[in-house]
């Protein structure tokens, strides 16, 4: 295969998925720097679709591009774990408190529906989007409540998690739970908005609870090793 018809059959958005997946499965370690003429070599395609690969990733707060030096993994602290984890308590108490207000029978399909994807997801071992799923629930909450500036910041604060989860979370625990996505479901179709909001702080507190916060010496630095 030439390499313009490897640039035409590998697209960008899945360049994206193997690079997430290698680092939400910890075989990217943070710092990793991804040089672009190495990629380019991995993946059979054109300098060009790497760079645009990486700057979807960059936007998603999964690789930080430094001028004159390249791309990396980004590393997030633990300091900023646990701060991301506090502010996300806070911002969906209100986006809870929100949408119990506002709650119909449209939005609870919406809601069980993604639940179900979730579900589906998680049956096919579909990493990929157990992870995307995963987040995604908590986005559509915010997107229910009726407040973009909410969503706004909820949307910045489950790119950081996700990052935070794949880089801090042990290798047997891949997803934040569709059962408890059932449950704050349940509890907001019925404007249950007291028990809504313990539901969603506590299942936060266990997703923080089983993070790993300390270095993993184990990750792999060879992108080849990792993506290949």
């Amino acid at each position: 295969m030439s390499k313009a018809e490897s640039a035409q059959a590998t697209p960008a958005s899945q360049i994206f998925d193997r690079i997430w997946l290698s680092i939400a499965e910890r075989r990217l370690k943070p710092g990793t720097r991804l040089k672009e003429e190495e990629l380019a070599e991995i993946f059979d395609v054109s300098r060009a679709r790497i760079r645009q690969a990486l700057a979807t990733l960059e936007r998603e707060g999964l690789v930080t591009i430094q001028a004159n030096r390249g791309a990396f993994v980004s590393e997030p602290s633990v300091e900023e774990a646990r701060d991301v984890f506090y502010a996300r308590r806070a911002i969906e108490h209100r986006v809870v408190e929100r949408l119990c207000e506002n709650i119909n029978k449209e939005h609870v399909q919406r809601l069980n529906a993604h639940v179900e994807e979730e579900r589906n997801a998680d049956r096919q071992g579909n990493r990929t989007d157990i992870i995307r799923l995963s987040g995604g629930f908590h986005l559509l909450l915010a997107e229910l409540a009726g407040s973009s500036f909410l969503y706004g910041i909820v949307k910045d604060l489950i790119s950081r998690t996700s990052l935070i989860t794949a880089v801090y979370r042990s290798r047997h625990l891949h997803n934040c739970g569709p059962d408890e996505h059932q449950a704050i479901v349940e509890h907001i179709a019925r404007g249950d908005t007291e028990t809504a909001i313990k539901a969603v702080i506590e299942h936060l507190d266990r997703v923080e609870c089983e993070l790993e916060l300390e270095d993993d010496k184990d990750q792999s630095s060879s992108l080849r090793a990792a993506l290949l």
